[in-house]
């Protein structure tokens, strides 16, 4: 039942946290609530296309807490945090996987797959629900999106060096 509320807390804040997004020109990356119920952290996660800033996390932490606040949306107390999802960003859905085809990502699945759960390579493209991964040391290995525990981006020292993009093949 506590996890219901929680997932049904996180919808309504992810539901204005978007229109707020829209607003401000920003994309929601991902809200999550951590902490206990009296004394919780909830951290939303911005993204644009040249990156966020220090002005795009402060004016949309005031707008989006003047609505969860005169809403009383979040219970008890509570510490807000507004920030970039990071160099290194976690994927949260499939449309994440195709969004970063051709970028190197590290992916922790749930269950074994030719005696392996964690993958490190590129992502080379999603057919529905099916990603497609070139793993550094078994090569090409296909997957469904609903056995993926976690997934995020890695740096790619070599395209960064280069100053390139990763090639899609």
């Amino acid at each position: 039942m506590l996890k219901e509320k929680l997932e049904s807390l996180v919808e309504e804040i992810s539901a204005i946290a978007k229109g707020i997004a829209e607003d401000n020109r920003v994309e929601l990356v991902h809200v999550e609530i951590l902490g206990s119920k009296r004394d919780s952290v909830l951290r939303i996660f911005i993204d644009k296309p040249e990156g966020v800033t220090l002005d795009d996390c402060t004016n949309f932490s005031h707008k989006i807490e003047a609505v969860l606040d005169a809403r009383d949306v979040v219970p008890g107390t509570y510490t807000l945090e507004i920030s970039s999802p990071g160099i290194e960003r976690q994927l949260y859905s499939i449309a994440d996987f195709d969004r970063f085809t051709g970028e190197l990502a590290k992916v922790a699945l749930i269950d074994e797959q030719d005696g392996q759960k964690n993958f490190v390579g590129h992502i080379r493209g999603v057919n529905g629900s099916t990603i497609s991964f070139e793993d550094r040391s078994k090569g090409i290995v296909e997957f469904d999106y609903s056995q993926v525990k976690k997934a995020n981006l890695k740096i790619d020292l070599g395209k960064e060096l280069k100053g390139g993009k990763a090639k899609k093949k």
